[in-house]
C-alpha cells in the first residue's frame, strides 16, 4: 500500500490535470461465468462518482459495446470506449459513435457470426456475442474446455481464410474485421483529447497490454509528464502482465482499494 500511494502521488496532486483511464471485466467487476450476470460492485461505483467529480478525465475502456460498458457502470459522467476502442461515448452522449473504417464491416460481421453459430458450438456450451464489428466466442463454463477451444480453432481458421483477424482472450475468442482495433489507440486519442499531463490506466487482460504500451510511448515523448500503468492479478491473466506494468494490485478488491486512495482529497 506504501507503494501504491506514493506511485499516485502525481495524480492525486494535480487531479484536474490528471486521467483515471480503467478497464472493466477482472478490473471494476469481478470475472464470472457468464458475462451478461457481471456487475460493478456499488461500492466501486460510488468511488468512481467521486473520481469523476475530482479528475481531469475519467474513463472506462472496455471489450463490451460502449452503451452495455455504461448501463453496466452507471455513470453518465464519465467516457466509454467500447468493444476495445471500436466505439466512442463521451460523457452527456446519447449514443456512441463507430469508427467510420468499421462500419462497413457490421454486415459482413453478423453474416460470419450467423453461419458459424452451430449445434455444435452450443453443445459445447460455446456462447457467440455481437459486439457490431467484432463477434466473440466465450467457453467460460464450458464443460469440456479443450473441446471448446478445439472447435473454436476450427472456427478461427475459417475466419482467417476470409482475411478476417483473430484474437485470442480469457476464454473468449474474438473475430474481427481486418482493420486496426486497439485500446492503445483508443487511450492516446482520449488523451490528447482531454490534455491531460498525467495518467493511470489499469486492467488485466491481452488487450490492456496495447493500452500500457500506448501509455508508457506517452510518457517517453514526453506527452505525459507521468503515466502509472496498473495490472490486476488474477488466476488467468496474461503472462506478460507483471512485465508490461509499473505495480500490480490483486484482483479486483486492489482495485477498489486504489480507488479509494485515488478519491481521498489531497491535504492542503
Amino acid at each position: 500500500m506504501a507503494l501504491l500511494h506514493d506511485a499516485l502521488a502525481p495524480l492525486r496532486s494535480d487531479p484536474s490535470g490528471s486521467a483515471v483511464l480503467l478497464d472493466i471485466d477482472g478490473t471494476l467487476a469481478p470475472i464470472v461465468e457468464n458475462a451478461a450476470d457481471a456487475s460493478v460492485p456499488e461500492a466501486t461505483r460510488q468511488l468512481l462518482i467521486a473520481i469523476a467529480r475530482r479528475f481531469g478525465l475519467v474513463a472506462c475502456i472496455s471489450g463490451r459495446r460502449a452503451s452495455e460498458a455504461r448501463a453496466m457502470v452507471s455513470i453518465g459522467a464519465i467516457s466509454y470506449i467500447g468493444s476495445h476502442g471500436a466505439e466512442l461515448l463521451q460523457a452527456g452522449w446519447t449514443e456512441a459513435v463507430l469508427d467510420p473504417a468499421l462500419a462497413a464491416w457490421v454486415q459482413r460481421m453478423r453474416a460470419f457470426a450467423v453461419g458459424e453459430d452451430t449445434t455444435h458450438l452450443r453443445r459445447a456450451r460455446i456462447r457467440l456475442e455481437d459486439k457490431g464489428a467484432i463477434i466473440a466466442f466465450h467457453w467460460r463454463g464450458a464443460p469440456d474446455e479443450d473441446v471448446a477451444v478445439h472447435l473454436l480453432q476450427t472456427v478461427a481458421e475459417r475466419a482467417r481464410s476470409t482475411d478476417l483477424e483473430v484474437h485470442w482472450g480469457r476464454k473468449v475468442m474474438e473475430v474481427r474485421p481486418p482493420v486496426r482495433i486497439d485500446k492503445g489507440d483508443a487511450v492516446t486519442g482520449l488523451i490528447r483529447r482531454g490534455h491531460v499531463r498525467a495518467a493511470i490506466y489499469v486492467g488485466d487482460d491481452t488487450t490492456d497490454l496495447d493500452a500500457f504500451r500506448a501509455l508508457a510511448k506517452l510518457t517517453e515523448s514526453g506527452e505525459l509528464q507521468y503515466g502509472l500503468r496498473v495490472g490486476v492479478r488474477s488466476e488467468d491473466g496474461p503472462a506478460e502482465l507483471e512485465a508490461a506494468t509499473d505495480l500490480l494490485v490483486d484482483g479486483t478488491d486492489g482495485v477498489q482499494r486504489l480507488l479509494a486512495s485515488l478519491a481521498v482529497e489531497q491535504p492542503s
